[in-house]
């Protein structure tokens, strides 16, 4: 007896209540069905089916069988498509979204090199800031930034998400350069507008661990500058923020700090040129800003699948060895 041929009929039968219409699907005689379940009949020792005048249904027996039988096919067919796909030259349509910043700096611009890499795989780019929802947009992959909210996404980290504290030289002329996160206070703060509390949160590298641990504890304010922080950790500081332009878009926020309108905290991967032609300038170099109490990166998310296609796979692989070079993000 061939068993996966003959488990193959027996969950086509079950599922169509019929011989005939799970003989017509597989394209084979409806006696080679009928042999394939007696077969299994006689291996198990039970009957399967309960046979009658309206179709097929399972016995108890055979509903027990047909549980596992499914999971065992499932797994081989996972198995065989898996392995298959190793030599598969990866090809189709891939459809990913981006955050239009990040998308715009360092997955366009790299496009190219990825097309003529895998000739096969074209390219739907989407994007926007919306927060899509890739099953019903029919999205294969998306970009996205910070700290991820519980899903049942499959996730792979690809770098880091660094935020850093800047500001024009024309600005630090004008109001001089804060010493410490304390006297940022009495700056003036380019602000994002979906920032909960109008706070920044600041953390000495090197104790970023520790911090992710601490609470926070508030107190009174009894002057507008010199109480505007609220200390966190000894190496935590929690900055309230002054000024008078808000934005919703970092790459707003970078020009209006170009300009010399305040002070910026900027994710890194946007401020990497601007650093580089002076056109701005990172304040406290010590201190980074804690984004949240998860650690926060860049990540790939796609939907849950036992395997993932070759064109998904390549964009995952071709990205994340181009983001791990630490010269790529060097500021």
């Amino acid at each position: 007896m061939d068993y996966f041929a003959a488990v193959r009929a027996f969950l086509h039968a079950a599922e169509l209540g019929s011989f005939s219409k799970a003989a017509a699907q597989m394209e084979i005689k409806t006696s080679t069905v009928s042999r394939h379940i007696n077969e299994l009949e006689a291996d198990l020792g039970i009957a399967l089916f309960n046979r009658s005048t309206r179709g097929l249904v399972l016995t108890e027996g055979g509903r027990v069988f047909r549980t596992h039988a499914l999971t065992a096919v499932e797994s081989l067919d996972e198995a065989r498509q898996s392995a298959s796909s190793l030599n598969a030259s990866p090809k189709g349509v891939l459809r990913v979204t981006m955050p239009s910043s990040f998308g715009r700096r360092h997955v366009v611009p790299h496009l190219p090199e990825f097309l003529k890499r895998y000739p096969h795989i074209d390219v739907d780019a989407v994007v926007t800031d919306e927060p899509l929802n890739i099953i019903e947009a029919r999205i294969d992959l998306a970009i996205r930034i910070g700290a991820l909210p519980d899903s049942q996404l499959v996730a792979r980290r690809l770098a880091e998400h660094r935020r850093i504290v800047c500001a024009s030289p024309a600005y630090t002329k004008r109001h001089g350069v804060p010493a410490s996160p304390d006297e940022l206070a009495a700056h003036t703060a380019l602000r994002f507008t979906l920032a909960p509390d109008d706070k920044w949160i600041l953390v000495k590298r090197g104790d970023e661990t520790a911090s992710k641990h601490a609470s926070i504890h508030r107190a009174t304010p009894k002057h507008p500058q010199r109480n505007a922080r609220e200390h966190v950790q000894q190496n935590e500081v929690a900055v309230q923020l002054q000024g008078r332009i808000r934005a919703n878009d970092t790459d707003a926020l970078l020009e209006l700090a170009i300009a010399g309108c305040g002070i910026a905290l900027l994710p890194a991967w946007s401020v990497g040129d601007a650093l580089r032609q002076g056109q701005l300038v990172r304040l406290l170099p010590g201190w980074e800003a804690q984004t949240s109490r998860a650690a926060p990166a860049v990540w790939a998310v796609y939907p849950p699948k036992k395997t993932v296609s070759s064109k998904v796979r390549a964009f995952l692989d071709f990205y994340a060895a181009l983001f791990a070079d630490d010269s790529y993000w060097q500021v």
